[in-house]
């Protein structure tokens, strides 16, 4: 079971004095390891470069840094290609908190904290496919491609059992397939895949979704008070328009923002 004590309560706790408190269980090192992708496609739980700058932007960014601030620590990003590999390296040290799509497989490495965004998983086709519909996917020959360890590779596993799945590092191998001919379809949440989108001239996102989620904040397995301080703080920023502002400053003004004391 999570706690159950306010959001207020568990800030509150992660800068008290005296014995050990969720704070240190969070940040071992004393400075706040933020995972994250970083990749060609913008999402909910992915940043991106800034082509100019060469810094890192987006929604995972601005809420980790929104955290470390309210901690008052310093926030180190520690950048991955995919959610396979945040999800392969939970036991290794090497972070403290991430955002991440939940689903069952993954509950074995993390534990998942409060929910701030819903993930509609669906499918991109080149002009001319003859894949029409999300169910029109589920066919012998069809090639799906879809990221290492993504939920979106999971769902669509189970939702198109009889095609053939690919499995790739990042967007770019994906988009790389598909103009090379080697893949019918990509599979991936939907904010992502209208960046996809913009570099496959005439593809198109069929409507539906094959596999819904929710991205939810994330720690390590097993480290309940650390869980329940960052859920503490993401429906603080829930509530006070920080993931809304975060998702718009990013060009993802119709991703939904999960309910309040959602969690998956």
């Amino acid at each position: 079971m999570l706690p159950t004590t306010t959001a207020a309560d568990l800030l509150a706790q992660a800068t008290g004095a005296g014995e050990p408190t969720a704070v240190d269980e969070l940040v071992p090192t004393g400075r706040l390891r933020a995972a994250m992708v970083v990749g060609l496609a913008p999402s909910a739980f992915a940043a991106v470069r800034d082509p100019e700058s060469g810094g890192l932007r987006g929604v995972p960014v601005m809420l980790f840094q929104a955290l470390a601030d309210s901690l008052a620590l310093p926030l180190d990003i520690v950048p991955f290609l995919g959610v396979g590999e945040i999800e392969l390296t939970a036991g290794c040290g090497m972070w403290d908190v991430t955002l991440l799509p939940a689903d069952d497989e993954r509950r074995r490495a993390v534990t998942f904290g409060a929910a701030y965004h819903i993930l509609n998983c669906a499918y991109l086709v080149p002009a001319g496919s003859p894949v029409k519909r999300v169910g029109d996917a589920d066919a012998p020959g069809v090639r799906i491609v879809g990221l290492a360890g993504g939920a979106a590779l999971r769902g669509s596993l189970r939702a198109s059992p009889r095609a053939t799945h690919i499995t790739v590092a990042s967007p770019d191998d994906a988009v790389a397939l598909m103009h090379g001919g080697s893949a019918d379809v990509i599979a991936l949440g939907r904010e992502s895949l209208r960046a996809v989108a913009s570099l496959i001239e005439g593809s198109r996102i069929l409507d539906g979704a094959f596999f819904t989620t929710t991205t939810a904040v994330a720690v390590p397995r097993g480290r309940l008070r650390a869980v329940g301080l960052v859920s503490a703080f993401v429906e603080d920023a829930k509530a006070s328009g920080l993931v809304r502002r975060a998702l718009d400053e990013l060009g993802l003004p119709d991703a939904p923002v999960a309910p309040a004391g959602a969690y998956p």
